[in-house]
């Protein structure tokens, strides 16, 4: 994927979110550190473009929990932000690749601390494949399967693949 395919990703998940959601009354963006982040900022600048309303934006590190601490050094990403309730919301959690679900998982613990969702759904930018949890994303900008020993990179510019260094 090239940038241009990004952009073209993320305004169809912008228009299948508004089209899910029936608007954007009570719906909110929130991108996991760090790398759905812009993603989620990229989701929001088109639904403000789409529909003129701006959503509830805010940004969600999950390291605290995770089901793997202990297995692998705990490094608090960036800060959460999440500046509303998110009681009786349509939540949106935003990341640019989806894996094992694992990451997932621990958002939807950590939203807990902010609120009861209505609903909660996911957008991710790249889904590759590897689950080891029941977790699907509502919208997805490319299916890409691969192998478990590739490194998958979603940014503002394009997708990269690269093995993993050993």
């Amino acid at each position: 994927m090239e940038a241009e395919d990004i952009k073209r990703a993320t305004w169809r998940m912008a228009h299948e979110i508004i089209e899910r959601n029936h608007g954007l009354d009570g719906v909110v963006i929130v991108g996991l550190q760090t790398g759905g982040v812009w993603l989620a900022e990229d989701i929001a600048g088109a639904l403000y473009e789409i529909e003129g309303v701006k959503p509830a934006l805010g940004t969600l590190d999950v390291a605290f929990h995770r089901d793997d601490i202990g297995l692998r050094p705990l490094l608090p990403e960036a800060p959460t932000d999440i500046p509303f309730n998110l009681d009786g919301q349509a939540v949106v959690i935003v990341d640019d690749v989806l894996y094992t679900g694992r990451t997932i998982r621990a958002a939807l613990d950590a939203l807990n601390t902010y609120g009861r969702p209505r609903t909660v759904q996911l957008a991710v930018m790249v889904d590759r494949g590897h689950r080891e949890l029941p977790i699907r994303p509502d919208f997805v900008g490319k299916n890409l399967p691969t192998r478990r020993d590739e490194m998958v990179d979603a940014h503002r510019d394009g997708v990269d693949l690269g093995e993993i260094v050993k």
